[in-house]
C-alpha cells in the first residue's frame, strides 16, 4: 500500500507577524515532502506575500469570506490525502502534528488537538468551551474533549464529505466535530498546550458564542434529532399529566389545557422520530457507497512517539483517546 501524501492548511487573515514564522516551522517539523497551503481571507497587511516567502503555496480570496471558508476552499485545493489545519497565528505548534497523525495510522478517521486549561484564552472562554464540550458530547453519544479547537488531522476523503454543511465562520470545528461522530467515523484527541497568539484575536466572544450555540443545534438537529426533540417532548408530557392531575383534584374535569400539552408532545416526538429515521436512511445510504483506503503515514512525518505515552486503539464505542 502506497504512502499517503500531507496538506497543512492554514487559514490566514491579517497574521503578516506570524504567518512567516508558522510557515518555517511546520517545513522544518515535517520536510520539504508535505505541502503548506496557505488561504489568504483578504488580508490588508502583506500576510500573502510573507507566507510565500516562507515557502508556501498561497491561494487568496478576493475579500475577507470567513475562517471557515478559507477551510473549504484549503480543503478542495489541497493534494494530501491527509489534511492538517492549524491557526496562523502561532498558537499551534507544529512539533504536535507528528502526534496527531500516529493516531490516523492507529485507524482513526480525524485526530484532535485538545487543549488544556492553561492553554484557553480567559476563565470565561474556558467556561464556554466547557459548556460546549459537554453539551455536544450529549448530542453525539460520545466525550467531546475539545469540540472547537482548530488543531485537527483527518483524512481528506472522509474530510470533503461534508463541506457542503460547514459554515464561512468560526465555528467549522463543531460541524465537522458532530458530523464525523454521526457518522461513525472514529476520533481521537491528543492533549496539545496551546501558545498566546500573535497579534488580535477575531473571534467575539458574545458574537461568535452565540453562533457556536446555535451550531450545536443546528447540527444536532440534522444528526440526532431525537436527542432534541425527546427531552422536549418528554416535558411536555410530564407539565400536560401533572396539569391534569391538578385540575382534576382540584375541579374534577380534564382540561383543555392538559389535551393541548399531551398533543403537543406526541406532535414534536413524532416529529423528532420521523427525522431520526430520515437521518438513519441518509447514512445508510452513504454507507453503501466505495469504501475509504487509508495509506499510512510515512514515518518522517510521524517521529516517534514519546515513552510511556498510551495508544488506545478505536474499538466499540469508545472513540476517543485523551
Amino acid at each position: 500500500m502506497s504512502e499517503t501524501t500531507l496538506t497543512v492548511v492554514l487559514p490566514a487573515r491579517n497574521e503578516a507577524a506570524a504567518i512567516g514564522k508558522v510557515v518555517r516551522r511546520v517545513r522544518e517539523t515535517l520536510g520539504d515532502g508535505a505541502e503548506i497551503l496557505v488561504v489568504d481571507d483578504g488580508s490588508t497587511d502583506g500576510t500573502a506575500a510573507v507566507a510565500e516567502a516562507a515557502g508556501a503555496r498561497v491561494i487568496r480570496h478576493p475579500y475577507g469570506m470567513g475562517n471557515g471558508a478559507a477551510i473549504k476552499t484549503g480543503a478542495r485545493a489541497a493534494r494530501g490525502e491527509v489534511l492538517v489545519f492549524m491557526d496562523a497565528d502561532g498558537q499551534h505548534d507544529p512539533a504536535d502534528i507528528p502526534r496527531l497523525l500516529t493516531k490516523l495510522d492507529e485507524g482513526y478517521a480525524m485526530a484532535v488537538g485538545a487543549r488544556s486549561a492553561r492553554s484557553q484564552a480567559s476563565l470565561g472562554r474556558w467556561a464556554a468551551n466547557g459548556f460546549y464540550n459537554r453539551l455536544a458530547s450529549y448530542m453525539v453519544g460520545h466525550r467531546v474533549a475539545d469540540l472547537t479547537s482548530g488543531f485537527r488531522a483527518v483524512r481528506a476523503e472522509r474530510f470533503r464529505e461534508f463541506l457542503h454543511l460547514l459554515p464561512n465562520g468560526f465555528s467549522y470545528p463543531t460541524t465537522i466535530t458532530m458530523a464525523f461522530f454521526r457518522a461513525g467515523y472514529p476520533v481521537a484527541y491528543v492533549p496539545i498546550e496551546a501558545a498566546a497568539r500573535v497579534g488580535r484575536s477575531h473571534i467575539r466572544p458574545l458574537r461568535d458564542g452565540a453562533r457556536f450555540l446555535l451550531i450545536i443545534f443546528r447540527v444536532g438537529t440534522l444528526y440526532a434529532p431525537l436527542k432534541l426533540f425527546a427531552p422536549l417532548a418528554a416535558l411536555l408530557y410530564v407539565l400536560g399529566l401533572g396539569y391534569y392531575a391538578y385540575t382534576f383534584a382540584a375541579m374534577g374535569r380534564f382540561t383543555n389545557m392538559s389535551a393541548l400539552l399531551l398533543t403537543t408532545a406526541t406532535v414534536i416526538f413524532l416529529i423528532g422520530l420521523v427525522s431520526e429515521q430520515i437521518t438513519q436512511l441518509m447514512y445508510t445510504a452513504r454507507g453503501t457507497e466505495a469504501g475509504h483506503d487509508n495509506h499510512p503515514i510515512p514515518q518522517e512525518w510521524r517521529g516517534r512517539e514519546p515513552a510511556g505515552e498510551r495508544h488506545d486503539h478505536p474499538s466499540g464505542s469508545d472513540h476517543e483517546a485523551v
